[in-house]
């Protein structure tokens, strides 16, 4: 568990109602939650994309929000991207991990002797 207590009944043994009631209070003021962590990795991922993003072709800059995950709540339906979308992501990462896209003209490869 994410305090490295064996189970929830075992820390509770070991914690009273007034800590408890304060970690509860502190987490309010500064969550440390999933949420929070995925909205760090969100602004950290923004910020590398815009630094790799073509205004040209991406007059928008991203924001965190474009990198959070989006979990499917039960019952609801299914967001599905168009290829278009799909691909841009994967254009953006590829670009932002420093990888080469293929499809554009590749410089010729170097001869023997050069």
């Amino acid at each position: 568990m994410a305090l490295g207590w064996p189970s929830v009944g075992w820390g509770l043994a070991r914690i009273s109602s007034r800590e408890l009631s304060e970690w509860q209070a502190f987490a309010r003021i500064d969550p440390f939650n999933q949420q929070r962590a995925d909205l760090r990795a969100g602004i950290v991922s923004s910020v590398i994309a815009n630094v790799h993003r073509d205004a040209k072709k991406r007059p928008e800059p991203y924001g965190p929000g474009d990198f959070l995950p989006k979990f499917q709540e039960n019952g609801s339906e299914r967001v599905k991207q168009s290829p278009e979308a799909m691909l841009g992501l994967v254009e953006v990462m590829n670009r932002a991990f420093g990888g080469v896209d293929l499809r554009e003209k590749a410089p010729p490869a170097p001869q023997r002797g050069e």
